[in-house]
């Protein structure tokens, strides 16, 4: 736990002062040549628009995939397309996808604890790594090591994702009209991580008791 809270910080520390490490350019991000694709959605199933001279002629000379349509073409457009780059797949799986955009949400939500102070950062950080070390049962919970690293894996995104959920403004407000103003709001959830990490050593404290006196039993 402690090492995990000193490589947390350590990285919040490091990211706020790269921040004011100067660039040594500035290097334009490309946006594609000919046969630029812009697309609506990561899903297959949506329109897509070929840029043919790419992004130098935005109503230049297009192709417009409609899915169970023929492509069409049109030498311009009277509209620009503010679409986002992407291709016209995306095979990355749902879990590992909705995974991703949970850790960079609540890695977001790191930086504004640290940029609050050490305390903050360390009252919400400290709580919820305690949580998350509290699952250590789960790589136990059965005797196929690849089942109980998937196992693992689902409740570690499980947290994330209830995290992300509880952190939304609109829930933030649900919380805080239920309290009552009892207790701050921002030590609302770090009071969460605590009880339910220790619901959840309880429990295991509990099923290791038990497997010692079936043990003890036979």
């Amino acid at each position: 736990m402690l090492l995990s809270f000193f490589l947390c910080f350590g990285i919040s520390f490091l990211l706020d002062q790269w921040k004011s490490v100067p660039p040594s350019q500035s290097i334009g991000i490309p946006l594609g040549s000919e046969g630029l694709i812009l697309s609506n959605s990561l899903s297959k199933n949506e329109t897509a628009v070929v840029l043919l001279n790419g992004s130098s002629e935005p109503f230049g000379p297009r192709v417009t995939a409609i899915p169970d349509l023929p492509l069409t073409y049109s030498n311009s457009a009277t509209t620009n397309f503010d679409l986002p780059l992407v291709p016209f797949g995306d095979d990355t799986p749902w879990y590992l996808k909705n995974l991703s955009i949970d850790i960079r949400l609540n890695a977001e939500m790191f930086q504004r604890k640290f940029l609050e102070g050490f305390f903050p950062f360390f009252i919400y950080v400290g709580s919820l790594i305690f949580l998350l070390c509290s699952l250590g049962y789960v790589m136990k919970f059965s005797v196929w090591p690849l089942a109980n690293l998937f196992l693992a894996s689902l409740a570690f995104g499980g947290i994330l994702t209830l995290i992300t959920f509880l952190n939304t403004p609109e829930i933030q407000e649900v919380i805080d009209s239920f309290l009552n103003k009892l207790i701050p709001t921002t030590l609302a959830l770090p009071l969460f991580f605590l009880g339910f990490g220790l619901l959840l050593n309880a429990y295991s404290l509990l099923t290791f008791a038990a497997k010692r006196r079936l043990d003890y039993d036979y």
